[in-house]
């Protein structure tokens, strides 16, 4: 459960920092498809089909500046940009792959 505290500060500190007002980006996923790729992402965990769809809607653009922001913030000095670079890019290579695959659009 302090995990999804966790998760759940981290999406208000994004939403009031202005994090994903960028090309209006908060207008593109919702929340508990931020938290899964936030978890995916950040942590350990998966992202389901649905918000995979989310995630490749925002656009890579909205994607890359909410990973890019986040690993800017003090609060997550700790982190390895490194790391979390090539989970970022490994989440958007998966959503886009799994959206763009066939059995999806039937």
């Amino acid at each position: 459960m302090a995990s999804l505290n966790v998760y759940s500060a981290l999406v208000v500190l994004l939403l009031t920092c202005g994090i994903i007002m960028e090309n209006n980006c908060e207008t593109k996923i919702d929340l508990p498809c931020v938290l899964e790729a936030f978890t995916s992402i950040f942590k350990t965990g998966s992202i389901s089909n649905k918000c995979c769809g989310e995630l490749v809607r925002l656009g890579k653009v909205c994607h890359s500046a909410l990973v890019k922001r986040t690993l800017e913030n003090p609060l997550f000095k700790y982190l390895s940009p490194a790391t979390i670079i090539a989970k970022s890019i490994q989440t958007w290579n998966n959503c886009l792959a799994l959206i763009d695959s066939p059995s999806q659009s039937a």
